[in-house]
């Protein structure tokens, strides 16, 4: 028995339009299909991958989520016991023009002792996300 590759991350928000946004405008992803479950969201795609799943907490009627998925309360921004989303990525200058162009804050580290570059930028949710370009 193996783990293969990471399939997909759920992000809970209060704002499906700023998180949907800052992730089609920042890491090119695509808004595709998503099961008519009883709770708003999107599923962004990367190719034919969901790999981020929005759900939506709609304050005035929480009801759909909380059957679907259980009753868990937000603690605010962030990623409580998860520190990170990490994506392999290419293009490393292209990638940091565009988000100089896009106005998005991002912190560049090299890794020691390794041939690797990274981004890392906060998505609206408070949540660190964290791209790795072969240097």
């Amino acid at each position: 028995m193996a783990l293969n590759k990471l399939d997909h991350y759920s992000i809970r928000t209060t704002d499906v339009p700023a998180t949907q946004s800052f992730y089609e405008k920042n890491l090119s992803l695509q808004v595709g299909p998503r099961p008519q479950f009883p709770f708003p969201g999107c599923w962004l795609y990367n190719g034919s991958q969901a790999v981020v799943h929005v759900i939506g907490i709609d304050p005035n009627d929480a009801a759909g989520l909380k059957d679907y998925l259980g009753d868990r309360a937000a603690e605010g921004p962030g990623s409580g016991n998860l520190d990170h989303i990490a994506f392999t990525a290419d293009n490393l200058p292209a990638m940091r023009s565009h988000f100089k162009e896009t106005g998005v804050e991002f912190r560049e580290r090299h890794v020691p002792g390794m041939a690797l570059d990274q981004i890392f930028l906060t998505d609206p949710n408070g949540i660190v996300i964290e791209l790795n370009f072969a240097a």
